[in-house]
Formats: C-alpha cells, sequence, structure tokens
C-alpha cells in the first residue's frame, strides 16, 4: 500500500507492489546471468552476475536468495522469452513449419543449458525438463490445433502427448550429451511420426 493506504494501481489486495526499479534490476540480472553462464559456466559466481548487471550483491540476493534460484530462473526466463515468439511464429510460418520450429528451438535451450540443469540436480534443485516445459503448453497447445487444421499433423496427435514427448527426447540429450547431429535426427524422426500421411 502507498502511504494513503490505498494499493497502487495494477497491484491485488494483500500483494506487495514490485518497484518499478525492482523490475528493471531483476530483468538485469537475469540477463546478466544468462550472459555469464553461457560463457563461464553454471558453476560461474553470483559475485560476476552482479558485476555483469552492474548491481549490488546484495541486490541479487534480495531477488535470488540462493544460487539455485537464480539458475532455475534463468532456465524459466528462457522459456518465457521463447513463449513470446509464438505469435511470430504463427505469423511468419506455415501450420506445420510453425510448431516444428517450437520443438526445434525448445531442444536447441536445453541442449545450450545442459550446465544449468546439472548444475541444479548437484545443489539438490531439481528442475525437471517437463516440469519446465509445461509453461510452453498453451503455446504448443495453440500450434498443434492450427497445424491440424492445415491438415499437416495427424488428427489422432493429442495436445497432452506432445509436451510429454518432446520432454522426453530433450531430456535424453541433456543426459546422455547428444551431438548436434543426434538431436537433430531425434527431432526428424518425432516430426516424421506427427506429420498427417498426405503430407510425407
Amino acid at each position: 500500500m502507498d502511504r494513503e493506504g490505498a494499493p497502487p494501481a495494477g497491484s491485488r489486495a494483500g500483494e506487495r507492489p514490485v518497484r518499478a526499479d525492482a523490475r528493471r534490476n531483476r530483468i538485469r540480472i537475469l540477463e546478466a546471468a544468462e550472459a555469464v553462464f553461457a560463457e563461464q559456466g553454471a558453476s560461474a559466481s553470483t559475485e560476476a552476475v552482479a558485476a555483469r548487471a552492474g548491481v549490488a550483491i546484495g541486490t541479487v540476493f534480495r531477488h535470488f536468495p540462493t544460487k539455485p534460484e537464480l539458475l532455475a530462473a534463468v532456465v524459466m526466463n528462457l522459456l518465457d522469452r521463447l513463449i513470446s515468439e509464438v505469435d511470430v511464429m504463427l505469423n511468419d510460418s506455415e501450420a506445420a513449419t510453425a510448431l516444428f520450429e517450437l520443438c526445434t528451438r525448445v531442444m536447441a535451450i536445453s541442449a545450450q543449458n545442459r550446465a544449468l540443469f546439472e548444475r541444479l540436480a548437484e545443489t539438490g534443485t531439481r528442475v525437471h525438463v517437463g516440469d519446465a516445459l509445461t509453461r510452453l503448453r498453451p503455446a504448443a497447445d495453440m500450434l498443434l490445433e492450427r497445424a491440424q487444421k492445415a491438415g499437416a499433423i495427424r488428427d489422432d496427435v493429442r495436445p497432452d502427448e506432445l509436451i510429454p514427448l518432446l520432454a522426453a527426447i530433450c531430456q535424453g540429450a541433456m543426459t546422455d550429451g547428444w551431438s548436434a547431429q543426434v538431436r537433430h535426427r531425434a527431432l526428424t524422426i518425432l516430426f516424421d511420426g506427427m506429420r498427417d500421411q498426405a503430407c510425407r
């Protein structure tokens, strides 16, 4: 609440509003963490993240009290960013192409951030690929429905099957360290199995 006792516009009753500068700091920290972990690996220090973000180490810990929480937030932020790109996929790609592009991007993100998942497991914080990909479910459902209406994807492929299938492939790729060639082959097999017979 503000000094007059009324909650600021846009906040819910009972919730503590997030200041604009705090939101900006969170974004800067996540962007910096993604860059630092990509360059130095998931074992990079929180101090390095703070330095890259241009904030004090205490600011990082206010948003992410532990290193595992920061790592998990980076993974989720990557997926949220991918979700925000779905509208572009819908507008710029054919129905099946958009769906396959989403799956390919998810696989790439999983492979590129394998070290983050491994580090989270080492610290006792488990972020399963399937749990993370649940955030993609609405977008994946929309793309699947569009592709099926266009006759590009089999009608018997259900929305509740797509994410688990994709999660299983991504988990296998990360666990066994698949090469780019093997990842591409696995996705090709998945896509071929999903395509309508008339489109093969």
